[in-house]
């Protein structure tokens, strides 16, 4: 038996997602991934909206299991921890709206899961969801990589029926 998991890295310019298929063996496989992208001209209220309505929509066509979402890391601007919390306040909704399972990961867990490192830099993350996942090159952009190691994160952290 399998399980899909749709991973999440929240923001608000860039939302990235990534959605894997789990097999019983634990084999990963990559479903799709890409980035959710919002203009920055626009009002806020109207992002949140656009974030909610593509969340929907890639909701309907993987029909996930799981929502794995990477928790905040709360950095020196504090504005933008703000509205990147919005952001994530409404990725929890759009998950919730769906009845799915959510679960949240720090940075540190998701790169001690998928490179067995908590204190992996960017790179070194990338490189290993190319490796796990046996993709031809790194995941674009950054966002998505990112989003693919969270649902990563889950697949080997998660036990599933």
């Amino acid at each position: 038996m399998y399980k899909y998991i749709l991973g999440i890295d929240p923001g608000i310019a860039d939302t990235g997602y990534g959605v894997i298929k789990v097999y019983e063996n634990n084999k990963m496989e990559c479903i799709d991934y890409g980035s959710i992208v919002t203009k920055p001209k626009q009002p806020l209220e109207n992002r949140l909206v656009l974030l909610h309505q593509e969340l929907e929509e890639i909701i309907k066509k993987y029909k996930p299991d799981l929502f794995a979402v990477e928790e905040l890391f709360f950095n020196k601007n504090t504005a933008t921890a703000l509205i990147v919390a919005q952001a994530r306040g409404v990725i929890l909704l759009s998950a919730m709206l769906a009845k799915i399972d959510i679960v949240h990961y720090t940075p540190g867990q998701i790169k001690q899961a998928v490179s067995a490192f908590g204190q992996a830099n960017k790179g070194q993350v990338q490189k290993m969801v190319k490796l796990l996942l046996n993709l031809k090159e790194i995941p674009k952009p950054d966002d998505a990589a990112d989003a693919l190691a969270v649902a990563i994160c889950a697949s080997s952290t998660l036990k599933f029926n």
